[in-house]
């Protein structure tokens, strides 16, 4: 007799149904994987603005400006930005805030308007929250969804002088 070599209908519908188990418990983890990139950039940006905030403290401490409110440091040969204690500071505008950015971080940054209106259609989007704060986001994101960049100002104590260094903050819960 003559065997037939293959598979049965049974071997067949086995395979199928395993690999129908392995797509169902893998494929969670591949759709999640945009807003896990997102808060990865996020985190990211976070660093690179610690980082920047870093070098400008040390030009700031070099010139002796690390305890002026409202400085000028200059970073590079013809490159200032203001600084409060020898942080970058979030100055008096959305404008002004993303110059300082973009000197220290060297990114470019869309300057947004309103908060919880304007969604940033660049790469990343700025927005003056007030004298102590700025709020950094990624493109197609508002500045009151979950997704950002939080950044609190240095601050000076009125009686002891002691100066609280620059907070930032990333929140990646809606990304």
């Amino acid at each position: 007799m003559n065997k037939q070599k293959g598979f049965t209908l049974i071997e067949l519908v086995v395979v199928i149904i395993i690999l129908g188990i392995l797509a169902v418990t893998a494929a969670p983890k591949f759709i999640n994987l945009q807003s896990d990139a997102r808060a990865s950039t996020v985190d990211g940006v976070k660093a690179a603005l610690q980082g920047a905030n870093s070098l400008v403290y040390s030009k700031a401490a070099i010139a002796g400006k690390e305890k002026d409110a409202g400085a000028s440091i200059t970073i590079a040969t013809g490159v200032n930005v203001t600084t409060d204690y020898g942080y970058l500071d979030s100055a008096t505008s959305t404008a002004v805030v993303k110059t300082n950015l973009e000197k220290a971080m060297d990114m470019t940054f869309q300057a947004l308007a309103a908060a919880d209106t304007a969604v940033s259609t660049d790469d990343w989007g700025v927005f003056y929250s007030s004298d102590t704060k700025f709020i950094i986001v990624p493109n197609g994101k508002k500045t009151t969804d979950a997704c950002r960049v939080d950044y609190t100002t240095a601050s000076q104590d009125a009686t002891s002088k002691v100066v609280t260094p620059a907070k930032v903050t990333a929140v990646t819960t809606d990304c």
